[in-house]
């Protein structure tokens, strides 16, 4: 029994990191460059072969070779001052610091350099790129979004009278219940009836002595 507790632990805490991992797969799209390559939802590391320079998503970070070590940074030095990112090739790359094996990556992607077949984010007219903020349109898509956003709250709250007025509307009609509780006594009127039925009986029963009476008579 300990040792099924213990599996089944570590399966509850395997399936909660895979949906954290699943979820920031889809959250990544806003924080690429604008000129990363598009068609990749989720995007750790970009290789970039002409120049031999690993660029880290999250950290918004360039990392190049200077002086016998790696060094990272917000922009690229100015020796790469012409490099133009939106018109180079940038491989994806999902590993954990790449650039410290850059010498098996440098061989295996040296093909790649001088290729210009990448359409960047920033060009892209694909809806779901807008969440990045520096896309050019996303301040339309923001107000686009508040406008649905202010649409579906008002078409709830309109869904929400209606449902009130309604609820209301039967309610009203609980008092026809009391009015049929009230046609209760015609069944005691009937019971009068009853009575003065059987009054009449008696007295039939006094013209059938007078009928006797008669009889005697003759």
């Amino acid at each position: 029994m300990r040792y099924l507790f213990v599996i089944i632990v570590a399966l509850f805490f395997s399936s909660a990191i895979n949906a954290q991992i699943s979820v920031n797969l889809n959250l990544n799209l806003g924080s690429q460059p604008i000129w990363g390559p598009t068609g990749y939802d989720y995007a750790e590391n970009y290789y970039l072969p002409d120049i031999d320079v690993w660029y880290n998503v999250p950290a918004h970070r360039f990392y190049y070779y200077e002086g016998g070590r790696w060094i990272y940074g917000s922009s690229l030095p100015s020796r790469y001052g012409n490099f133009d990112l939106y018109n180079s090739h940038k491989v994806v790359v999902n590993d954990r610091q790449p650039w410290i094996h850059d010498d098996n990556y440098r061989q295996k992607y040296s093909s790649f350099k001088g290729r210009h077949d990448q359409q960047p984010i920033r060009d892209s007219k694909d809806s779901k790129y807008f969440v990045n903020k520096n896309h050019p349109q996303h301040n339309t898509w923001v107000q686009q979004q508040k406008k649905v956003s202010a649409n579906q709250n008002s078409l709830n709250r309109g869904n929400n009278g209606k449902g009130n007025v309604r609820h209301n509307a039967v309610k009203q009609n609980v008092p026809r219940h009391n009015a049929v509780k009230q046609n209760v006594p015609r069944h005691n009127a009937v019971k009068q009836n009853n009575a003065k039925g059987n009054g009449n009986n008696k007295g039939n029963g006094k013209s059938n002595g007078n009928d006797k009476g008669n009889g005697k008579g003759k």
